[in-house]
């Protein structure tokens, strides 16, 4: 049995996302889509704070 533990699972889930043969396209795309949406998302709420209702 071999177990693998740590460091080792990125490893796994980039080969299961490329299984189809399209290398780690998808799964980077997706990466960035939310990482940039998350980004959208903080920056909106820090900056809602700011909103003067007087």
């Amino acid at each position: 049995m071999d177990h693998l533990i740590g460091a080792a699972w990125p490893d796994h889930v980039v080969s299961a996302a490329s299984s189809a043969g399209q290398g780690p396209g998808n799964l980077l795309r997706v990466v960035l889509i939310v990482g940039i949406v998350g980004a959208a998302l903080l920056g909106w709420f820090l900056l809602r704070g700011y909103k003067s209702d007087d």
